[in-house]
């Protein structure tokens, strides 16, 4: 199953590789040139597919657990102060995804969706510490009654080019249901009520829509 921010994506690749291979079958006579070209062809539409894969996952809803919103590994899990809109102290835990994990945004609690703005910026990449304020992001804040509000962050990479997000103010949305995609390498952060219980530790493999990262 495909996620279907990658139609387009998937499409191209498809007909540059049927066009690849028919030209070196039809042009090229020299065995093992053909076969380096179209391995490295199909290699290239195997990593297209497997980015944009999007795995049905059944998810238990629970309005004391905040679930993690991607699939990835946990790179911080701090206190620090969120200026753009508490303009206070939280808890912060980032998830860093690579360009092999999946990168379906998933709501991380139900409710209702109190803030949601793209802001432009850099392409740092990801993990760099300044990646939350100067990169193109995304902020969505969504409450609910166990937790209040809390905020989740798509940050773009260096080599996410595209940050798409569904998350619109005064929706209800369903913990667990697809919020958006970020496209090639990139990272959420996600900033909680202080007194917050972790259940992550840092460098830990997190799964979007299965792990619980936090409990109240």
């Amino acid at each position: 199953m495909f996620h279907k921010e990658g139609t387009q994506s998937i499409l191209l690749a498809t007909i540059f590789t049927a066009v690849v291979l028919l030209l070196t079958d039809n042009f090229i006579d020299t065995s093992w040139i053909k076969m380096t070209i179209q391995l490295a062809t199909l290699l290239f539409l195997i990593i297209i597919l497997q980015f944009f894969r999007n795995p049905k996952r059944t998810v238990i809803l629970n309005e004391n657990h905040i679930i993690a919103p991607v699939d990835g590994k946990v790179v911080v899990i701090e206190e620090v102060y969120e200026g753009e809109y508490f303009k206070d102290k939280r808890l912060q835990i980032s998830i860093f995804m690579s360009p092999i994990n999946v990168h379906v945004t998933r709501y991380p609690i139900s409710g209702l969706v109190k803030f949601s703005k793209y802001h432009p910026g850099k392409f740092l990449v990801a993990w760099h510490p300044k990646a939350s304020e100067e990169n193109e992001r995304t902020t969505i804040v969504v409450e609910n009654k166990t937790f209040g509000e809390i905020l989740y962050r798509q940050i773009a990479g260096a080599l996410a080019k595209r940050i798409v997000n569904y998350a619109e103010q005064g929706m209800q949305v369903v913990q667990g249901t697809d919020a958006g995609f970020i496209k090639f390498g990139s990272r959420v952060d996600i900033f909680l009520p202080l007194g917050t219980q972790v259940n992550v530790v840092l460098n830990q493999k997190a799964i979007g829509g299965k792990t619980i990262i936090a409990t109240k």
